[in-house]
């Protein structure tokens, strides 16, 4: 039997995320989590938050590796997770209500270490898929590593920089004014930027355009 995959990372980093959530999630009711990777993250929260429904999504590779930790952890609240590759501008369909209607849309979006790893242009597509899987004063949750001002805000965060455009050169750490301005463009306004361990951020938009 093939063994879930893990990430070292997600361990470190899930309790300062969570506190984050427990505030920000705390009147949520369903969550889409965009690049669920392990689904480590996925278990993790809503185990610690079941009065939400946690929806894992990731691209198609990744679903069965999340489906492993799914299975095992047995909750009520993870349902099986769904295919959204902003690359190919596949989003996730709800399975529930109708989106049209804005029935079934999320109230929550989180994602974790995906931006840096996205080409420019796929995270502009992230954000503009947003509205239309969002209700209103929904609100997203980034975690990962940003620059200010066009600055570093640690050597470390400049060598994994430097790291990340050896492997592929649209990666790379994005600032968080670019960032800010496409949530701004999605019709979401800043709430929250908490600084976390190992130089990382959580940053909290809400949205406030219907």
């Amino acid at each position: 039997m093939s063994e879930k995959p893990f990430s070292p990372s997600c361990e470190r980093n899930r309790d300062p995320i969570l506190s984050v959530l427990r505030e920000h999630f705390a009147d949520r009711k369903r969550v889409l989590e965009i690049g669920s990777g392990t689904g480590q993250h996925a278990v993790h929260f809503a185990e610690a938050l079941q009065w939400l429904q946690w929806q894992a999504s990731d691209r198609g590779e990744n679903l069965r590796g999340i489906q492993m930790w799914l299975d095992e952890a047995a909750l009520p609240n993870t349902p099986p997770p769904l295919p959204f590759d902003v690359a190919t501008q596949q989003a996730p369909t709800s399975r529930e209500g109708d989106g049209a209607t804005g029935a079934g849309r999320y109230d929550a979006i989180f994602s974790a270490n995906t931006l840096h790893i996205m080409s420019w242009g796929e995270v502009e597509r992230l954000f503009a898929a947003l509205p239309a899987l969002t209700t209103a004063e929904a609100k997203l949750v980034i975690y990962g590593p940003f620059n200010y001002a066009g600055q570093f805000t640690s050597a470390s965060n400049a060598a994994f920089d430097q790291s990340l455009r050896q492997r592929v050169a649209h990666m790379g750490i994005r600032d968080f004014a670019d960032v800010d301005r496409l949530a701004q463009s999605a019709g979401f306004a800043l709430l929250d930027d908490v600084a976390m361990p190992a130089n990382n951020r959580c940053v909290v938009w809400r949205r406030t355009l219907a």
